[in-house]
């Protein structure tokens, strides 16, 4: 069973942490995790380009000149994709659907192997409890300075629960985010070299997903 060291927010170490081993202590697949970031990432894609067709743009009303007799070739209407500020043809739309869907279990294994490969780099950090008395970046900040990362600020900070404190605090911080234990994602945990966590929090992570 893994096991993690605690750390107070002096940056003192107070005790061992024994980690549940079908969550933290998961053989890594590559192919697997590659695979649900590239749904993650299709999934909070937004479908901001989008180009108006024939039927859409406007003028056009008017045949541009009689079908005969002047030479040029016959136009129908200013609004043809051949023109310029026609429509567009095969352009982008917001009508597209960049979605993707992957088994639950999927999901759930491979974000056991992202925290096993924190925990195995010593890049899991557990603290005894993650609290502050007031909203200050600069406490925070100094937090963070006392812990094993050392002043390399690339935390992703794990809450057991909603607090405004602790989030509004971080959130000027660099490299620096916040996010509740039960809704943990591949993509942050591996963007991220190091997870902030209390033993809430890790409780939380096992009572979430033990039964998914």
């Amino acid at each position: 069973m893994a096991k993690v060291n605690v750390y107070n927010l002096a940056g003192k170490e107070i005790e061992k942490l024994d980690l549940d081993p079908k969550i933290f202590e998961v053989k890594a697949n590559p192919a697997l995790i590659h695979q649900v970031i590239e749904v993650q990432r299709a999934n909070s894609r937004l479908k901001l380009a989008h180009t108006k067709t024939k039927g859409e743009v406007r003028g056009g009303g008017k045949k541009p000149w009689r079908q005969k007799g002047t030479g040029r070739a016959r136009h129908g209407s200013s609004r043809s994709p051949l023109w310029i500020g026609g429509g567009i043809t095969f352009g982008p739309r917001t009508e597209r659907e960049f979605s993707k869907k992957i088994n639950k279990k999927m999901k759930k294994k491979a974000l056991f192997m992202t925290l096993s490969d924190k925990v195995k780099e010593n890049n899991f950090i557990v603290v005894d409890k993650l609290v502050l008395e007031g909203i200050k970046t600069k406490n925070f900040y100094n937090i963070l300075k006392k812990l094993p990362m050392q002043g390399v600020f690339s935390t992703l900070v794990a809450m057991a629960k909603k607090d405004d404190i602790i989030s509004r605090s971080a959130k000027n911080i660099k490299k620096t985010k916040t996010i509740l234990a039960d809704s943990l994602n591949v993509y942050d945990v591996l963007k991220y070299r190091f997870l902030l966590i209390d033993k809430e929090g890790v409780k939380k992570i096992s009572d979430t997903y033990k039964n998914i």
